[in-house]
């Protein structure tokens, strides 16, 4: 099973705003991914993107690689917190407020899926490994014939004595 992964540094966002846009393609196909990501409407989606396509082109480089993308889907994608700029805005009175200038490191790895087993055998082997149901049997009374109402213990109907 091929697995490669692309990373993009200091991309001018913050970690919790790309998380959002990476929890969106967590376990997709790359090809639904990329879709998802086409008409996601966060600016930070097509630096996504760009990283995805990276992993994929990743992936297609390394030895022992199908040849099919179809089957790419993405394994894990998460960002962590890069080094924040600090900046000074002028506020009333002579003070100044800190501005925080954040950035984020996006991950993505893409994995192969395994090939899909031929349809027959797959058929045999769930036969296989499925158990049979065990035969049941409704209680009964002593007599071996189902009890009336009145006998499992409620109260007699009111004409009923």
């Amino acid at each position: 099973m091929i697995e490669a992964r692309a990373t993009a540094r200091y991309v001018r966002t913050s970690a919790q705003k790309a998380g959002l846009v990476l929890d969106l393609i967590r376990g997709l196909d790359v090809n639904k991914a990329l879709a998802t990501l086409r008409h996601a409407r966060k600016g930070v989606a097509g630096e996504v993107s760009k990283v995805l396509r990276s992993a994929i082109a990743n992936a297609q480089q390394k030895d022992g690689f199908g040849g099919d993308v179809d089957r790419l889907y993405v394994a894990a994608c998460y960002a962590d917190q890069g080094p924040s700029a600090k900046r000074i805005r002028p506020a009333p009175m002579g003070r100044a407020f800190r501005v925080l200038k954040r950035t984020a490191h996006l991950t993505v790895k893409v994995a192969e899926r395994p090939a899909p087993e031929t349809a027959p055998a797959a058929k045999a082997e769930r036969r296989a490994r499925k158990p049979k149901p065990a035969a049941t049997t409704a209680p009964t009374a002593a007599g071996g014939a189902k009890t009336p109402k009145a006998a499992r213990g409620r109260k007699p109907a009111a004409g009923a004595k």
